[in-house]
């Protein structure tokens, strides 16, 4: 699970991240933090709308290699 200090770096840094849901690239989200809790993060999509996604997936910068979980 991503910590607070992580969440908080990218956020305040506007890095675009990646998460990584499962096995499918094209299942990814792409987009910035805007909050987060015990157990959800909150992304920017780059078409503005807010996605809540379970702290428990992989967060990654957008411009890193995608990381492999399967």
């Amino acid at each position: 699970m991503i910590t607070d200090e992580q969440l908080d770096e990218y956020r305040i840094n506007s890095t675009k991240l990646r998460v990584v849901r499962d096995a499918l690239e094209t299942n990814d989200v792409k987009g910035i933090v805007v909050a987060w809790d015990e157990e959800s993060v909150m992304i920017r999509k780059q078409n503005r709308r807010i996605v809540k996604l379970d702290r428990s997936y992989i967060y990654q910068p957008a411009d890193e290699e995608r990381a492999l979980i399967f």
